[in-house]
């Protein structure tokens, strides 16, 4: 899929927003977005080969959506990977085309952003965890250490939790036995097992879980309380986490404006310690 969820994935996930999926049919969706066009022109035994589910269980999930079944979803899957996504500007070089993709990734997040129902209530949750423990492993650590450096100066106790093995599950312990009440956790595509294996651990600790991940149908969102999407761009060598990148800021501004007083009073007192302290030069 070329041009990550902005072309016919992107459609392909439209068809799934709003749906209630069980983890197995998560699972399917997935499947279907990450194959692109080529899903259009898979068999049910091959997408249930593909998820690792049963075939009656990509009927059910057709069934799920309003189809009257695997083939009638399909159908709708061909005609999506008929339309033409948008063709590169003439003259440009790959790298320019990557760049302005990612520029319709974002345009397509501010639009899905005029409603901020899953954020604010995302924000309403981790404001009130005391610690507030950050879940960020590989790729998703810089975006973990991002977030927490900025939260802090309005959280009073961020916790990055940036590395993995069993210290990993320890931290999560020490935070939730000093009154965590949530987690947020930062998941990006190949996305690792041990996260997915720490966020199972945090929802047996009894934590509510933020997962800010490249999509509603990543890994991530089966056990999430609230999922915030944000896509990543794949055109390059490596992924580009620009959205998501984004969308964190987006997230710890809902967070000063559920809890305004306080942010204001901590952001007061970082600035001056700051002056105090000559820590920086303008």
């Amino acid at each position: 899929m070329n041009d990550g969820l902005v072309g016919t994935g992107g459609r392909v996930l439209d068809l799934f927003q709003g749906a209630r999926l069980t983890p197995t049919q998560r699972r399917i969706a997935h499947s279907l977005v990450q194959h692109g066009p080529s899903a259009a022109y898979l068999s049910a035994a091959e997408v249930a080969e593909l998820a690792g589910v049963s075939q009656p269980s990509v009927t059910r999930f057709a069934m799920a959506l309003g189809y009257a079944g695997y083939p009638a979803l399909r159908r709708e899957l061909r005609a999506l990977a008929e339309v033409p996504t948008a063709p590169p500007e003439a003259g440009e070089n790959p790298i320019q085309d990557a760049l302005r993709a990612e520029a319709r990734r974002i345009e397509r997040m501010a639009d899905d952003l005029a409603d901020r129902t899953a954020v604010e209530a995302a924000a309403r949750i981790l404001v009130e965890s005391r610690p507030l423990p950050v879940l960020g492993l590989r790729a998703a650590a810089p975006l973990a250490g991002y977030f927490g450096y900025f939260a802090a100066k309005v959280h009073p106790d961020v916790r990055v939790l940036d590395n993995g093995g069993t210290i990993l599950l320890d931290r999560l312990d020490q935070a939730r036995t000093a009154g965590a009440g949530a987690l947020l956790a930062i998941v990006l595509p190949r996305y690792p097992r041990e996260t997915l294996d720490a966020i199972g651990e945090a929802k047996e600790l009894g934590l509510a879980v933020v997962a800010l991940t490249d999509s509603a149908v990543s890994p991530a969102a089966e056990a999430a309380d609230v999922v915030l999407p944000a896509p990543v761009g794949t055109q390059l060598v490596f992924d580009l986490h620009t959205g998501p990148m984004a969308l964190t800021m987006v997230l710890l501004q809902a967070m000063c404006d559920a809890a305004p007083e306080e942010a204001q009073r901590r952001l007061e007192e970082f600035e001056a310690t700051a002056h105090r302290r000559h820590i920086f030069e303008a």
